[in-house]
C-alpha cells in the first residue's frame, strides 16, 4: 500500500469486506442510515465486522444518531471508529468521543469556500475530518451521492487533525485529486459500485491502486 490511506464505505457483504482487506485499503465503512441503499442492521453489521481481518479499521457511519442508538451499536458491533455524518455540532462530537472512548471522524459538506469556515473549530472536537461534497438541496442522503466539489478550495489548507477527501472519487480521478491537494486519505462509496449499494470488487482494487 502506498502513502494514501483509503476508506471504502458502504460495505454490505462478507465478500465486500474481504475484497477491501485484500485491496490494501485501511478502512472499511458500514452505513447505519435507513434511507441509504447501503444501510445495515446491527446483527448483519456485527457479522461483517467479525469477519474483517486484523489491521482493517472498522468505521460506523451514523447520521444525527442519539445515544440510545449509539449504545446499541457499540454494544453489538466491534468498531474502531465512529463517523458522524449529520448536523452534529462540535459539542456533540466531543460528547460522543467522551461517552464511547472511540475516535470520531466528523464529515463536513463543502460546496464553496464559506463551508470551510467551521472546519478548524470542528477539528478541535474530532479526531479526524472527512471533507465531502455537500449534498444537493432536498437530497435524501448526506453522502454517497457520487458528487464532487471544487478540490482547488483545499489547496494549501491545513487543519489540526488528519483529514480525508470524499465526494465523487473514482479510480479515474483519485490520482489527480491526491496530486492536486496532497490528500493523504481518501474515501469512496458509490465510485466503486456497479449499482447503488452493490460493490464492484475489481473497481475497489483499481481505486486503491490508483490512489497510490
Amino acid at each position: 500500500m502506498g502513502e494514501t490511506r483509503v476508506k471504502i464505505c458502504g460495505l454490505r457483504t462478507e465478500a465486500d469486506v474481504l475484497a477491501v482487506a485484500a485491496s490494501g485499503a485501511a478502512y472499511a465503512g458500514f452505513v447505519f442510515f435507513a434511507k441509504s441503499p447501503r444501510n445495515l442492521g446491527l446483527a448483519e453489521a456485527r457479522m461483517l465486522a467479525l469477519c474483517a481481518p486484523a489491521g482493517l479499521a472498522k468505521v460506523a457511519l451514523v447520521v444525527d444518531a442519539d445515544d440510545a442508538f449509539l449504545d446499541r451499536l457499540i454494544a453489538t458491533v466491534p468498531l474502531d471508529m465512529l463517523q458522524l455524518h449529520g448536523h452534529e455540532t462540535p459539542e456533540r462530537v466531543a460528547e460522543v468521543r467522551a461517552r464511547y472512548g472511540l475516535p470520531v471522524m466528523k464529515a463536513i459538506g463543502v460546496a464553496g469556500e464559506a463551508d470551510l469556515a467551521g472546519l478548524q473549530e470542528m477539528s478541535l472536537a474530532a479526531d479526524q475530518l472527512l471533507i465531502d461534497a455537500k449534498p444537493p438541496k432536498g437530497a435524501a442522503l448526506p453522502g454517497g451521492n457520487g458528487l464532487a466539489f471544487d478540490w482547488r478550495l483545499l489547496v494549501g489548507r491545513k487543519w489540526l487533525r488528519p483529514w480525508m477527501l470524499a465526494g465523487g472519487l473514482t479510480a479515474e480521478n483519485v490520482a489527480d485529486a491526491v496530486r492536486l491537494i496532497g490528500a493523504r486519505q481518501v474515501d469512496v462509496s458509490s465510485g466503486v459500485e456497479s449499482a447503488p449499494g452493490v460493490k464492484d470488487h475489481a473497481k475497489i482494487a483499481a481505486f486503491v491502486t490508483a490512489a497510490g
